[in-house]
Order: structure tokens, then sequence, then C-alpha cells
């Protein structure tokens, strides 16, 4: 059975640099075996979280339902003022809402944090900021974070993007060997 790969991200500009660099780290995890799944810019346009609302959207619901069966997460957001983009943000927050799940949050997932922003002091805050949330999400980033200056794009960010694809997916494939040995024995 092949795993499942959700990415998150993306602007709502046409063509945003931290969408194409998701597209890119999906089309690795697909290239590693990976089933993939893309919530870019208008999937995210999602009501403000809000923990006790009743009701949610439905692609609120498409979202947590997505999170909630995958076996991994890449992330991709712009760099805005040392953190990730309110739209990718309050995508995260709807993560939430896996608090009760069998796996709450990001437990047992492999996650992949890709940051595109104007300078590299902008990509590094940001990412570190978002691998502190990953980790808040009981997440496991992986050992590369791909941070990528647009004034200065370079084809190592194409490699690195496959790097993280790949990482993604074995990180993945060895949480599910874990878990099965833990199941069976």
């Amino acid at each position: 059975m092949a795993l499942k790969v959700v990415g998150i991200g993306g602007t709502t500009r046409d063509n945003s640099s931290s969408e194409r660099a998701l597209r890119m780290a999906l089309a690795a995890a697909e290239k590693y075996g990976a089933e993939t799944e893309l919530f870019g810019a208008d999937a995210l346009d999602l009501p403000m979280y809000m923990p006790d609302a009743a009701v949610r959207t439905d692609k609120a619901r498409h979202l947590v339902e997505a999170l909630a069966t995958c076996d991994a997460v890449i992330i991709a957001s712009p760099g805005y003022h040392g953190g990730p983009s309110g739209l990718v943000k309050n995508a995260l927050d709807y993560v939430e809402d896996l608090r009760e799940d069998a796996r709450p949050y990001f437990h047992g997932r492999a996650v992949g944090c890709i940051v595109c922003a104007a300078g590299w002091q902008a990509t590094t805050t940001t990412l570190v900021a978002l691998r502190s949330i990953v980790h808040a999400l009981r997440g496991w980033p992986t050992p590369l974070g791909v941070c990528i200056n647009t004034t200065a794009p370079t084809d190592d960010d194409d490699e690195q993007l496959a790097m993280l694809g790949e990482q993604v997916v074995t990180m993945a494939q060895t949480f599910a060997a874990a878990a099965a040995m833990t199941r069976s024995g």
C-alpha cells in the first residue's frame, strides 16, 4: 500500500514560488512511491480557525480528513515577517481538530518544511518558526528544511526539494515499519 503525503502551502499569487516548490517536493515523493494530495491556496482559503466552532466548511473537513489519514506532510510557506503566512498558519491551526484522533495532531508523521522569501534572513527565521510549529504538533521534521531565496534561485533548490521529498517518504516508511513491528510483537 502506497504511503500518502499531504502538501500544504502556497500563496494567493498565481504561480507562487512556495506552491511551485511544494509541487516539486510532492513530485519527488511520488517518484519514491508515495501518493500525494496538494492543498494549495484555493483549498486553504478557510475561515479563521475557531476551536469551538460546531460546524466546519467542506474545505476544512477535507483538509482535516486528509491529514488524519496521511503518513507524511510537506508544508511550504512564504516568509512573512519571520513566520509562516497567515494562510498556512490558519491551515495548521485546523490540525487541532485531530487532538482526539487515534494519531493526534502530526503524531508519528514525517513533516518536510519549505520556505520561500526574498532574502536569507526571512527564509531562515521562518523555517525555524515552521519547524517549531511542527514540533508543537508532535510531528517529526525531516533533517533537511529547504530555504529558497527568491532573489537568487539556483539549480541547487531543485536538488534540495527532491531530497526533501525522498526524506519525507523514507521517514514515513520507517515510522510505518516501526508501528507494524510494535503491533506484531
